[in-house]
């Protein structure tokens, strides 16, 4: 395959931390718009992007881009796409998703069925058959339009990226993997610094951190929709790059990884996960409430998706929660804390201003990232041979 656009969807607002991965994947940005990331790869960088990347929801193999203001445009241009470059004649190919912003063209389900009925039009003429039975592999086609502009790719994921495999068991409010480990990323936190969830929950930002500490690659160990692509990307590619990430894997590693929750059954779902994950040995889970949030040591980071309070009965017990909270971290002396939630009273029960705050969508839920952030820990000063 030759140098082609990868566009990686992210959480609107973590548009940099997806950046910075790409870039330090060894790939050149293209674009970076409100919730995607385009990039420039060949075949090996939909596996390299698909397995390395924490923050991306998804790689999209991109097929074109034009302007369509009626339906009529959108099939025609639709249709002079090159789909036969991608889709084999048994290929089986349909328009999985379709959304619309600020655009003429606004019913998913009409956009989806033209675009599906330009696409036959096309391989018809290319491939000289009336008829495809889609026995084959599967092509799905995912289409964006922003401001009139049809933006159109080839889904190389299938299952969004967030899915690990490890997170069999979830608690009541679960943060996605993707955005607990841009979260994390938008930190200093390193794997030699101290880190605590006191509402861990599922242990989703705990595991992250143990998996990036370990250099655990994210997705190596589930499966892609492009892995059946052969006609595109030959299967030694994804062997190759299974093998670059269980080379990288260090997880014979010393960590300081804590995981709290007040319920015992999310705790046992937390190490559960964690063993599934292959850290379960990085990270210490306890049944604790928040009003025994403690460390001895100095320079940690508390790193949490405290409760929200989406529902009414839930909402009365968050000024008694924040404030615990917020009288617990008073006494992790030169601690910093982040916290992601969508609790408008944050700051006056948690009893601080935050230093700075991140505004985040997860999912359509508006929520803020706030930061308290702490002195830095003193440099190491390193001894000279001799010296006692």
């Amino acid at each position: 395959m030759k140098r082609v656009e990868l566009i990686a969807p992210c959480h609107f607002g973590l548009e940099s931390v997806l950046k910075r991965e790409i870039i330090d994947l060894g790939y050149e940005i293209s674009k970076v718009e409100d919730g995607r990331v385009t990039f420039i790869g060949d075949a090996e960088a939909i596996c390299r992007a698909n397995v390395f990347l924490r923050t991306a929801e998804r790689i999209l193999l991109k097929v074109g881009e034009f302007e369509a203001r009626t339906f009529d445009e959108l099939f025609e241009k639709t249709k002079s796409l090159p789909w036969e470059n991608y889709i084999p004649a048994d290929g089986k190919f349909w328009v999985t998703k379709a959304a619309s912003v600020k655009s003429k063209l606004f019913s998913p389900s009409d956009i989806q069925s033209i675009m599906k009925k330009a696409m036959v039009e096309r391989m018809k003429m290319q491939y000289h058959k009336k008829w495809f039975e889609e026995t084959g592999a599967s092509y799905p086609v995912r289409v964006f339009l922003m401001k009139d502009v049809v933006t159109i790719g080839l889904d190389t994921s299938g299952v969004s990226l967030h899915k690990r495999g490890y997170r069999q068991l979830s608690s009541k409010a679960p943060i996605t993997e993707t955005l607990a480990a841009a979260l994390i990323m938008l930190t200093p936190w390193k794997k030699d610094r101290i880190l605590v969830d006191p509402f861990c929950g599922s242990g989703t930002f705990p595991i992250e951190a143990a998996m990036m500490a370990a250099n655990i690659a994210p997705g190596m160990n589930r499966s892609f929709t492009a892995e059946s692509w052969t006609n595109l990307i030959p299967k030694k590619l994804w062997y190759d790059t299974i093998d670059e990430a269980n080379e990288l894997v260090n997880d014979d590693i010393e960590v300081d990884i804590q995981g709290y929750d007040i319920d015992a059954d999310v705790i046992r779902a937390a190490r559960q996960n964690a063993e599934d994950a292959g850290v379960a040995h990085l990270i210490h889970f306890q049944q604790r409430p928040v009003s025994e949030l403690r460390h001895p040591k100095k320079y940690g980071f508390v790193i949490t998706n405290p409760p929200y309070g989406e529902r009414l009965e839930e909402k009365e017990a968050l000024p008694k929660l924040y404030s615990e909270f917020g009288e617990s971290f008073q006494k992790l002396d030169s601690w910093s804390a982040y916290m992601i939630t969508s609790y408008e009273d944050t700051e006056r029960y948690f009893g601080r201003k935050a230093d700075k705050n991140r505004k985040i969508y997860n999912g359509m839920l508006k929520t803020y990232f706030y930061q308290f952030i702490g002195p830095r820990p003193p440099k190491r000063t390193v001894k000279n041979e001799g010296e006692a």
